[in-house]
């Protein structure tokens, strides 16, 4: 609670993923991914209640291991590829009979988010008397060095021609989301149906080492080699 605001941590934690088998389960520093942000989210001095929201026994019963609270099982057809995001969101609003003022999703898939970054993500939400605040993180590579090609791979106008010869250092800096931190007031969600509302939005700024993101085999790689900087304190 924060300022007699009710907050309820939903950790969305399905069970089938095509990219990376089993991902809310696959150990990392010898726990399971589900496992650090609920952990993450117990370790709140805001957060009021942590549940999960899983079609899978299997990972429900890793989640209740670890202290997460278990109120329902998600309905199948809310844990398709297909699915999106803010359907699992609604059913937990809706399902539970205790009401919240603020929902704040915690993905298992960032599991290098601490319960610093959420205590921090909820302090700028009441400073800022935001509707919602979504996590970001400086991007590892500028936009501006990208663009689309055709069939013929041409690059003729591949860069704008501000930034042929710029230095990396001299490009200006972009954000992206990082999927650890999303944030809103639970009328908004229940009225708008998205995080991504028009006005009193903001960014919550996290550092990188903090904001991997883990949808593939390489994302868990990139993931286990920065957990192991982060115990040795090389970052």
């Amino acid at each position: 609670m924060i300022e007699g605001k009710k907050i309820l941590a939903i950790v969305p934690a399905r069970g089938g993923s095509k990219r990376l088998p089993n991902k809310n389960i696959l150990e990392l520093g010898g726990k399971p991914l589900v496992a650090w942000s609920i952990e993450a989210a117990l370790g709140s001095k805001y957060i009021d209640r942590v549940i999960l929201s899983s079609d899978s026994k299997e990972i429900c019963e890793v989640a209740k291991a670890y202290g997460a609270d278990i109120p329902f099982i998600r309905p199948k057809e809310l844990a398709q590829d297909t699915s999106q995001s803010i359907e699992f969101v609604l059913h937990a609003l809706e399902t539970l009979q205790e009401a919240y003022d603020y929902a704040i999703v915690l993905q298992p898939t960032s599991p290098l988010r601490t319960a610093q970054d959420i205590d921090g993500g909820i302090e700028e939400f009441v400073a800022k008397g935001a509707t919602s605040v979504i996590g970001v993180c400086e991007n590892e590579h500028s936009p501006l060095w990208s663009n689309t090609l055709d069939e013929t791979l041409s690059m003729e106008h591949f860069l704008d021609n501000a930034y042929n010869n710029a230095r990396s250092q001299d490009l200006p800096v972009f954000y992206r989301i990082n999927g650890a931190f999303y944030m809103s007031r639970v009328a908004s969600l229940l009225q708008k149906k998205t995080f991504f509302v028009e006005k009193d939005i903001y960014a919550y700024i996290m550092p990188q080492e903090h904001s991997v993101d883990i949808d593939t085999k390489l994302d868990f790689i990139i993931a286990e080699a920065v957990f192991s900087a982060m115990q040795s304190d090389v970052l």
